[in-house]
């Protein structure tokens, strides 16, 4: 072996280490903006996050603008899977268990019926269309009101810090995407347990928080380890992530949906006792493919 490989295989045994049993427990995605998703044992992770992630949403056709469950909490209530003989294309089912694909000519007419609002469901177009993208009217001409509705904040609360938002905050979501922010959601199974801790009444259910990935960290000493990794980069599976900060929580968490019930107390909670956030924001540095079970190797 060369002095220069030898340098470079040092290098990487000193750069890559996994932490103390670092691991994916779980991966969701979710083919249609705000509604349930899937999980999966193993995905591709491309350059805009999980391969058929957020793929499709619906656009308010009342006050214009596409839309999430933070404006239209029945999306919830609905599940999207992906339709693999077809791309990009999702299969939608309601509570009543009956389905529809999104590729159906009557779908937007089925989702207006399902949903009591009219709307018409959109795949991603391209970043160019900006009006695509940018955001409808608000219910609320008062800003701060508008912004207490969306993020389940009552009038003595903070507002979340929404710096990581500042450069998409004319648009519902990063044009050519239908990510609020940023590709991917990041939750630890130790900052599940943290704010599970503090009311046993209230269920902190994976579900309420939509990660993409949810990890465990049993080597960090934190009661929610990932925000200690912001600017981080982690290995998982082929790809490698980087962490940009926390995730601000919005009034999606206290909807009911399946089986579980409407609860304002969640965001008493997090506001509480996690600064009203959970989870984390990451980036994808390099594409590639992760699986359940892969160790996250910190670099």
């Amino acid at each position: 072996m060369t002095q220069t490989a030898m340098t470079q295989t040092t290098m990487t045994q000193t750069t890559m280490t996994q932490t103390h049993g670092a691991s994916v427990l779980e991966l969701h995605r979710y083919p249609v903006k705000s509604m349930m998703g899937e999980m999966l044992d193993h995905v591709e992770i491309t350059d805009k996050g999980f391969k058929g992630d957020r793929v499709f949403a619906v656009r308010d056709e009342v006050r214009g603008g596409i839309r999430g469950g933070k404006k239209i909490p029945q999306l919830m209530t609905l599940r999207a899977t992906t339709e693999e003989a077809v791309r990009p294309c999702a299969r939608i089912t309601a509570p009543s268990g009956e389905t529809l694909l999104s590729t159906a000519p009557d779908i937007s007419q089925w989702l207006s019926s399902e949903l009591q609002h009219s709307v018409t469901l959109w795949p991603l177009l391209p970043p160019e269309q900006l009006d695509h993208y940018r955001r409808g009217a608000p219910d609320n001409e008062n800003f701060e009101q508008e912004l207490r509705s969306l993020f389940g904040r009552l009038p003595d609360e903070p507002l979340p810090d929404l710096a990581l938002f500042a450069e998409v905050i004319d648009f519902e979501t990063p044009p050519g995407t239908y990510f609020d922010a940023f590709p991917l959601h990041i939750l630890s199974k130790q900052s599940l347990d943290s704010v599970a801790s503090y009311d046993s009444q209230q269920r902190f259910d994976t579900r309420r928080f939509r990660p993409n990935i949810l990890i465990d960290l049993p080597g960090i000493d934190h009661p929610y380890p990932e925000t200690t990794l912001a600017g981080q980069q982690l290995k998982i599976g082929s790809a490698v992530i980087e962490i940009v900060g926390p995730c601000p929580r919005c009034s999606m968490t206290t909807h009911g949906f399946a089986d579980l019930p409407r609860d304002t107390g969640i965001m008493r909670t997090l506001v509480q006792h996690a600064d009203g956030n959970l989870g984390c924001y990451a980036k994808i540095i390099e594409p590639g493919f992760a699986s359940v079970s892969d160790s996250l190797l910190f670099l």
